[in-house]
């Protein structure tokens, strides 16, 4: 007697894009462009801090039409699910809820020293802490300059508790050409440490 055979789909790999208030909405729009068209399914929890800066660097009025307007040309297959951060009653808040990775991006210092004291205010930082404790891939970007004693403490202990601390510092040898260019390199190296891997930026000397 053959066995028998059961067809099933592949489950998507799971992210979560925190995305606080510090300047560079274009850098969680770009990740959220890479994280979609990779197939993931991903769950964006701007602040309401993160919502003002959006209106004011962008001409987009909310995060999801922000991020909806990066796949106009198409080929993401993905799925988009926006939280609210006073939702504690979201599947990111509870460590049953089973992720591949999280990253904040932009990391203002304020949600920074959150996470690092599991001071959880709110869904992002809840996430973050859930990230931490269960052992999952956590990036934090932080977007600040320049930086007080308190930050660089705080940026040890997230360290030390496992986070990839990756400031969001963009790089000018592929002699970028536009706001966009310098965005997708940080974009594309979050996407990386989270281990969504691009092709924007390629290895160095390939």
């Amino acid at each position: 007697m053959s066995a028998k055979k059961t067809s099933h789909t592949p489950k998507r790999r799971r992210a979560i894009l925190g995305i606080s208030g510090a300047s560079g909405s274009v850098y969680a729009l770009r990740l959220a462009k890479i994280l979609m068209e990779s197939g993931a399914e991903l769950y964006c929890i701007p602040t309401e801090a993160a919502k003002k800066i959006l209106a004011a660097e962008t001409p987009f009025p909310d995060f999801e039409t922000a991020v909806m307007s990066q796949l106009r040309g198409g080929g993401a297959s993905g799925a988009l699910i926006m939280c609210d951060a006073g939702d504690f009653g979201k599947p990111p808040a509870s460590g049953s809820f089973r992720f591949d990775a999280m990253a904040v991006l932009p990391c203002s210092m304020n949600t920074l020293g959150k996470i690092a004291n599991s001071a959880a205010d709110n869904l992002l930082v809840r996430a973050a802490e859930v990230a931490l404790k269960e052992r999952r891939r956590l990036v934090v970007c932080p977007r600040e300059t320049p930086l007080a004693l308190s930050h660089i403490e705080n940026m040890r202990s997230l360290f030390l508790a496992g986070a990839v601390v990756m400031p969001a510092c963009p790089a000018f040898y592929g002699r970028p050409k536009s706001v966009g260019d310098i965005a997708d390199f940080v974009a594309a190296r979050a996407a990386a440490a989270m281990g969504f891997e691009t092709e924007i930026v390629g290895e160095w000397g390939l």
